[in-house]
C-alpha cells in the first residue's frame, strides 16, 4: 500500500529531471556532470520519492541497506566500472538505476526505521563513506580514470565531481540523521494522543 504526497513526489521528479535534463556537462565538465546526477538520484530524490510516496510494509533493515548502497556507490566508482558507464547506453542506465534503487532503499529503511536512532545511524555510515569517496576524488594527486574514461581525464573536473559529492551528499546525510534524532529525543507521539 502506498499513500502518495504529491508535493515531495513532485520534488523528487522534478530533481530527477533537472539532473538529466539541465546542461550540466556544458555548465561543468563530463565527471561533474555524473557526480550531479549520482547524488541526485541517491541523496535528492531518494528521500523526496521516499516522502512522496510514503511506501508502508516492512523495509529492509538500514544496516543492510547502508552497506548495500556503499557496495553499489563504490563499485561503480571503480575505475573499470566506471569506463563502463562511461560508454552511455545500457552501462549507464544500470549504474543510474542502481544509485536511484540504493538510495531508496536507504531512505526507505532509515525513515522507517522502528527506531529513529537506529535510522540516524544509517544514515551516518552512508554519509562517512561518501564523504570518504568525495575526498578521495578531490584529493586525489591524479586523475583516477584517466586509462578507463577518456571524458573524466582531466584533474580539475575530479576534483570538482568530488567537492559536488562533499556539498550535496555530505549536509543532505547529516540532516536526515539530525532530524531522526530530534525525533528519536523528542516527545512520544503516543504519550500526546493519550
Amino acid at each position: 500500500m502506498i499513500a502518495i504526497r504529491a508535493l515531495p513526489l513532485g520534488l523528487g521528479v522534478a530533481a530527477i529531471a533537472g539532473a538529466y535534463l539541465l546542461p550540466w556537462r556544458a555548465w561543468l565538465g563530463f565527471f561533474p556532470e555524473h557526480m550531479v546526477q549520482h547524488m541526485t538520484l541517491v541523496a535528492i530524490a531518494a528521500p523526496l520519492l521516499v516522502l512522496g510516496a510514503a511506501p508502508r510494509g516492512r523495509a529492509p533493515g538500514i544496516m543492510l541497506a547502508a552497506v548495500l548502497e556503499a557496495v553499489v556507490v563504490w563499485g561503480w566508482h571503480l575505475p573499470a566500472a566506471h569506463g563502463l558507464a562511461c560508454l552511455g547506453g545500457p552501462w549507464k542506465l544500470l549504474e543510474q538505476a542502481t544509485f536511484l534503487g540504493a538510495g531508496l532503499l536507504v531512505w526507505w529503511s532509515a525513515l522507517s526505521a522502528e527506531e529513529p536512532l537506529t535510522g540516524a545511524l544509517g544514515l551516518l555510515l552512508t554519509s562517512m563513506h561518501m564523504t570518504l569517496l568525495g575526498a578521495l576524488l578531490t584529493l586525489a594527486p591524479q586523475p583516477l580514470y584517466a586509462e578507463t574514461c577518456a571524458l573524466c581525464g582531466a584533474l580539475d573536473g575530479q576534483r570538482l565531481g568530488g567537492l559536488l559529492m562533499l556539498g550535496i551528499g555530505t549536509p543532505i546525510y547529516l540532516l536526515g540523521g539530525l532530524w531522526l534524532t530530534a525525533r528519536a529525543l523528542g516527545p512520544d507521539p503516543a504519550e500526546g494522543a493519550a
